[in-house]
């Protein structure tokens, strides 16, 4: 993370803003890690990068390409997620999508906002949010309050707790930047087993109705 020192600001702000901005539009990328990566870069170097700066350029990211996603969803539809489909398999494949679309059937608008902190429905929430049809003014609240929880809560945890422990990150800063990818890694086997078991559980119930009907 020293090289980073030498990056000005701007290009931080801009470089976090646009990858959270891209991750909620639909598009799979490191959010989290490039978010964590910078709050530790602010913690452990000295009048280089502002936390709040930092924070509200998250948050701004993940409202606007929220938003943006759901307009591409509302826009696109069902096509829009086979498309997807096809070009993204391991993310919007069929057991992802039953498995988002099972999330957002039960818990509606509190599925934006949750979703904020899983790394797989993160990229689902505003398209799918769009596609669903989910009233706009749900959607723009919901998203509104996970995108400033989530990356202004993500910037300041890691950054106090990065002030601390400031001495011993400058030493060891590699151990955090590995802790984030391990995070992001659980976080998406355990979304990929639920959305696996999700798939099942609509195939099960998808084969019911058939099998009344031959009886």
């Amino acid at each position: 993370m020293e090289w980073l020192e030498t990056v000005p600001a701007v290009s931080v702000y801009l470089l976090v803003g646009l990858v959270i901005g891209l991750e909620s539009l639909g598009i799979p990328l490191p959010g989290e890690i490039v978010l964590v990566s910078s709050a530790l870069l602010a913690a452990t170097t000295t009048d280089h990068i502002d936390p709040l700066v930092l924070g509200a350029c998250a948050s701004a990211g993940a409202i606007i390409g929220d938003s943006i996603g759901y307009l591409i969803g509302r826009k696109g539809g069902q096509p829009l997620v086979n498309w997807a489909g096809r070009k993204f398999p391991k993310h919007f494949g069929p057991d992802q999508v039953a498995m988002a679309e099972e999330k957002f059937d039960k818990w509606g608008m509190w599925a934006v906002f949750f979703g904020r902190f899983i790394a797989l429905l993160r990229i689902f929430a505003g398209p799918l949010s769009g596609v669903l049809k989910m009233p706009y003014w749900k959607f723009l609240i919901a998203n509104v309050l996970g995108g400033v929880v989530w990356a202004g809560g993500t910037t300041a945890l890691i950054y106090y707790v990065g002030v601390v422990a400031e001495s011993w990150l400058k030493r060891f800063s590699w151990v955090g930047l590995v802790a984030a990818v391990l995070f992001g890694v659980g976080s998406f086997v355990v979304m990929k087993r639920r959305a696996a078991k999700a798939a099942a559980r609509r195939e099960v119930a998808a084969a019911q109705p058939a099998d009344a009907m031959a009886e």
